[in-house]
Parts: structure tokens; C-alpha cells; sequence
């Protein structure tokens, strides 16, 4: 026993390893690690310091921020523990310097990351350096901490994850029937069309209601044009002659609920309108312009009646033009941006009040929009403790005491932690086991770009593509290309896939490489007329992966997120399938709570820089696998 401590101890001593994140998570792992002996750590995370973290990533204090999460965290662990090796990096981890000559190393690579894509690619380059991934995740209570090693368990991309909920643009425009709908109006359309991009495509009707107008384009303000009069305009198109306009189509309403428009002069009397942007401002020009302030609004979770919603609006409307219109133009929504919330709360609940949707208060409303789980200090404690623990035994080399530890937020048979053996390799996951998936489109219409963008960016993660027809490369992305070649290769971008050099058709095959992260995968093409636009908005289907699970996430105020589901179905139960060891029965069964949860099977829902924005990862009821033996 204490010859197996010893080397136990000795091969800690000995690994170097990898952290990659530095939020909630990260903080207490790295103290963790240092102080479980471990003399070799280095760390990657792109993110700076905000005042938000400061309630739970207690290696920072206020001094810090808006610097290096990575170099605060380096030296703030030195301090209790300066004789061993912290290395740390303010960099992405998928630049190129983090290949995969980099990743061989180490002993072990630790993930406390908050987004899709970064874990993939982080899974992808262990798979390629057959170094051990230990993943965690948390969201609330709730956490999670899996172990990936290459040929002996399932990588982190042999089960589906889930994504947020995308809608179909005409619910988002024209028939909304959640307050998540409103959300995503307000503030991809209206915030976007009003502050953002002018340029950039939007879907909100922006033709004036007047005939004969001067201005084809409402949201257009001229220059001498008043600011109270031009709020007041787009406020009566937007949430008065817009819905007039929807509801011309009989049609659309035969079966649903049909709004009611509203103008200014509905929700405010004409002098409350005017004198609006008049009330009070801050005190203070140096503070952050904000709507609620000026009008005398202190609490958050408050909700707000349709006069106040629309007093905000107007309100947020004219202190972006007065305090901040050199960013008009430039604006993207971010949910840290206080005027910007308070401007998208109040649109979303004006829709709302027209389609008899429920209001929210601005707590519930910043939620949605921004994904927002909240934190829990001591799940991250927990998770950081499970993640040594089991990178502990990846460095003895016995994977058959490798665990999936689950914690629960309600004790189940007096257990808050639930270990789960883990499962062996999907022998249908495209990164691990290289199986040829399939792709339905229409190749006489579809352009090469709408593939790479939709299918091979966004659904297979690769970041630098190289695609190719049998012998012949049509595409290559990243630095280093002649300039002939990138000519070329955009020119059959915007060409279609049976226009190509060397054409696509029906039961072509296509290889994509991605030699950053060394992978390569098959495609084999079948030719497909037509599509469904609401169950496939894509216009093409792809199979033999694992597709995406849309996953609801609910914030302390109750807010179901944008990434809320309609869902249906069963979970599968695994306990009776061949090879299955029936002792796995009586942990399911104690599992009925942490199933009702609805964090089965992980994923983030935004790329904020917390950890808290991560649902967990395979639930073993919905599993798929055999564990392993």
C-alpha cells in the first residue's frame, strides 16, 4: 500500500500538464493541482478579468481586472506555492502555437472551457497526440468530470451535445408565441438594425407605412430630424404598422392567438412621450449611461407594466444617440452592456404585451438574452477535486478506475456524487473511429461555401478545411496559400457543388482534412430536390453523426434561455442491453431526479468566459455505449 502511494506521489511529481480555461472552474483546479503536489502546470486561456467573476474565481481581486485570467492565476497560486512550474498563456487555444507536437508534452490535458467548439477542437488534437482529456462542466448544483483516452474509452464527440435553439425566422417575425421569441427580435433585429451593422442582412421590415414617404428606409434618422420624433417613428413602425401588416395574411391567424398592435399614443399619453428623454439623467457623467437610473427604476426584478417598458425604450433609445453615438454603427449586443439590456428588455416585453405574451423583469430578461446560468462557488470546488482525482489515475495507468462522476444537486440514496464506469468508443463517431458520414443536398443548387460554412465549419468544427473531389482539391483554408490559389479556391466557393472542377453529384464522395487539428473525414454525397424549411432551414441534411441536442438552460431568475427546447420522447434505458453490468441498474434508478433536471448530455450555450455556461455532459440513461469491461 504505501509502495502504491509512493509511486503515486512520484508520478505526480513527475506529469506535466495541461489546464486549459481559467474561470470558475480553472481558479480552483490550479490551487487544487498545486497543492495535490503537482510541480509542472501550464495553463492557456484568452480571457481578461471582469468584475463579474470576482464572487467565485477567488484567485482574482478587483485590482485585476481587465488583465490575463491565465498570468493573475499564475501568480497568485506562486505565492502559497513558488517553488513549482506554473506556465501560463494569454492566448486561444486553437492558434496555431497549440498544435499538435505542442499537445504531446503532456502527461494529461485538464478542460475547464465554456464553449462547443474549443472542447472539440481541444478533444481532436488529444485524439491526434493520444494524450488523456479529462473534461468537467457545470451549471448550478450540477457538474460533471468525464475521462477521454484514445482506443480505450469514448472521446468527448462520440455522444451529441446540445445547442441552442435556433427558430425559424417568420415565428421570430411574425408569429412569436414564448418570450424567448421576443428576445431574439429584439435584439438580433431591433437592437442590430438600430445600433449594429447597417450593412449587414436583418429581416425586419424597415419600409415607411406612409405613402409617399421621403424616407424608403424608416429606421433612417436625418440629421436635423428631432430625437423624440424619430424614437416615436420607430416605435409606431416597429411595434404598430409592422404587426397591421402581419396581420393582413387571414391565413397566418386562423389557428393562433392574433396580436394586438400598439403605438405611443396607446401606451403613453402624448406629453409623456415628448418628455420622456427629459426626465432626470445621471448624476455622474463619467458613469454608465443607463435608462433605469434616469427614470428612477432601481430594481431589476422588478416587472415592468407596458408604460414603463415603453419609457425605457424610448429612453435607452435617446442615450445611445446623446452618450454614445460613436459606437452606433459598430454595436453588437453583449449582455454586460447595461443600456443595451435595458433596451432589448423593454422591445421584447412591448412585443410581448402586443402577442399576449407574459412579461419578464429585467433579472429574467438578461438571462435569456445572455444564456445565463447562474454560479454556484462550491460546484466548481467539487468538480476541480474530481478532476485531479481522476487525472491522478490517468497518470497510474489503470483505466479500469476511471470514473464519470456526476454531482447531483438533491442527495439520491444518500448520494451527492454519482460514479458511472466509463463507455467505450462510438464505433460510429466520425473523430475517433473515421466512419464516412452522409450529407442529402442539392447539388445543382447548393454552393460550395454554403456547405463548408454550415456543415463542415459549424456542424464537424473544423477551423481550417481542406477540401477534397477524389484526386482534386477544390478548396484550402489558412495562411501560406499563393495568391493564384486563394483566387481560385474563392472563385469555387461561390460556384455550385455540380459546377465544380470536378463536379458533385449523386453518390460522390468528398475527404475533409483539417491538419491543425489531424483530422480527416469522408462525405458521400446524395442529391436531394427539395427540403423542409422549418425542420431543415439548412437545405441539406447531415447523418451518420452525432447531431446536436437542442437543450433547454434555465437562470436562478426562472428565464428559460434562447437555447430553450420543445422536447419529446423518452430517454433510452441502457440497463438491459447486451454486454451492460446490471449493477448499473440500481444507479439509474436513484437518477430520477437528476434526469427531471433536463442537464443530461453537455454543451455551452454562449462563449462568455464562465464555466457556469456549460449543461453536462452524457447522462448514462441516455447513454449509448458499453461501458467498458
Amino acid at each position: 500500500m504505501a509502495s502504491s502511494a509512493a509511486a503515486s506521489e512520484e508520478a505526480v511529481k513527475a506529469a506535466k500538464v495541461l489546464m486549459v480555461g481559467a474561470g470558475g472552474i480553472g481558479c480552483e483546479l490550479l490551487k487544487t493541482l498545486a497543492l495535490s503536489g503537482f510541480c509542472d502546470i501550464h495553463i492557456i486561456d484568452l480571457d481578461t478579468i471582469e468584475v463579474s467573476n470576482l464572487n467565485r474565481q477567488f484567485l482574482f481581486r478587483k485590482c485585476h481586472v481587465g488583465q490575463s485570467k491565465a498570468h493573475v492565476a499564475r501568480d497568485a497560486v506562486l505565492k502559497f506555492r513558488p517553488n513549482i512550474n506554473i506556465t501560463s498563456y494569454h492566448a486561444n487555444v486553437k492558434d496555431a502555437q497549440f498544435n499538435v507536437e505542442f499537445f504531446k508534452q503532456f502527461n494529461v490535458v485538464l478542460n475547464g472551457l465554456d464553449n462547443l467548439d474549443a472542447r472539440r477542437h481541444v478533444n481532436r488534437l488529444c485524439l491526434a497526440a493520444e494524450v488523456p482529456l479529462v473534461e468537467s462542466g457545470t451549471t448550478g448544483f450540477l457538474g460533471q468530470v468525464t475521462v477521454h483516452v484514445k482506443g480505450k474509452t469514448e472521446c468527448y464527440e462520440c455522444q451529441p451535445k446540445p445547442v441552442p435553439k435556433s427558430y425559424p425566422v417568420c415565428t421570430i417575425t411574425s408569429t412569436p408565441s414564448k418570450f424567448v421569441h421576443c428576445i431574439v427580435w429584439a435584439k438580433d433585429l431591433l437592437f442590430a438594425k438600430l445600433f449594429g451593422d447597417k450593412n449587414q442582412d436583418n429581416d425586419l421590415n424597415v419600409h415607411s407605412s406612409e405613402s409617399g414617404a421621403s424616407k424608403s428606409n424608416v429606421f433612417e434618422r436625418s440629421k436635423d430630424e428631432d430625437l423624440d420624433q424619430y424614437a416615436r417613428r420607430i416605435y409606431d413602425h416597429v411595434f404598430g404598422y409592422n404587426i397591421e401588416l402581419a396581420l393582413e395574411n387571414e391565413e397566418t391567424w386562423k389557428n393562433r392567438r392574433r396580436p394586438n398592435p400598439v403605438y405611443i399614443r396607446d401606451a403613453l399619453p402624448e406629453e409623456d412621450s415628448r418628455q420622456n428623454g427629459s426626465s432626470h439623467d445621471c448624476s455622474n457623467e463619467q458613469e454608465e449611461p443607463s435608462a433605469m437610473v434616469s427614470l428612477g427604476f432601481r430594481n431589476p426584478q422588478e416587472i415592468w407594466n407596458l408604460a414603463d417598458n415603453s419609457r425605457v425604450l424610448l429612453k435607452a433609445l435617446r442615450l445611445f444617440f446623446e452618450k454614445r453615438e460613436k459606437e452606433i454603427g459598430n454595436l453588437i449586443f453583449d449582455k454586460d452592456d447595461q443600456l443595451a439590456v435595458e433596451f432589448v428588455t423593454a422591445a421584447a416585453n412591448i412585443r410581448a404585451s402586443s402577442f399576449g405574451i407574459p412579461l419578464h423583469s429585467l433579472f429574467e430578461a438578461k438571462g435569456v438574452a445572455g444564456n445565463i446560468v447562474h454560479a454556484v462557488a462550491t460546484t466548481n470546488a467539487i468538480i476541480a477535486g474530481l478532476i485531479v482525482i481522476e487525472a491522478i489515475k490517468v497518470l497510474q495507468g489503470d483505466y479500469k478506475k476511471y470514473r464519470m462522476t456526476y454531482c447531483l444537486e438533491h442527495p439520491s440514496r444518500k448520494m451527492l456524487l454519482m460514479p458511472v464506469e466509463p463507455f467505450e468508443p462510438n464505433k460510429s463517431c466520425y473523430v475517433c473511429s473515421e466512419t464516412p458520414l452522409l450529407l442529402d443536398v442539392n447539388t445543382k443548387t447548393t454552393k460550395l461555401r454554403e456547405v463548408i460554412d454550415k456543415i463542415i465549419k459549424s456542424k464537424l468544427g473544423m477551423n481550417l478545411p481542406l477540401v477534397m473531389i477524389g484526386h482534386t482539391l477544390v478548396f484550402e483554408d489558412g495562411d501560406g496559400l499563393e495568391e493564384d490559389e486563394a483566387a481560385n479556391y474563392a472563385l469555387n466557393l461561390e460556384k455550385v457543388l455540380a459546377e465544380l472542377p470536378a463536379p458533385v453529384i449523386n453518390g460522390t464522395k468528398l475527404t475533409v482534412e483539417d491538419f491543425q487539428q489531424e483530422l480527416s473525414c469522408s462525405i458521400n454525397i446524395k442529391h436531394r430536390e427539395e427540403f423542409d424549411e422549418e425542420k431543415e432551414p439548412d437545405g441539406m441534411v447531415l447523418s451518420g453523426w452525432s447531431a446536436p441536442v437542442e437543450k433547454q438552460v434555465t437562470s436562478n431568475g426562472g428565464a428559460s434561455s434562447s437555447g430553450a427546447p420543445d422536447t419529446d420522447g423518452n430517454p433510452e434505458d441502457i440497463s438491459t442491453k447486451p454486454g451492460m453490468k446490471r449493477k448499473l441498474d440500481e444507479v439509474l434508478d436513484s437518477k430520477e431526479k437528476f434526469d427531471a433536471s433536463s442537464t443530461s448530455s453537455a454543451q455551452v450555450v454562449d462563449d462568455d468566459d464562465d464555466d457556469d455556461m456549460v449543461m453536462l455532459d452524457e447522462d448514462p440513461k441516455l447513454a449509448k455505449k458499453k461501458r467498458l469491461q
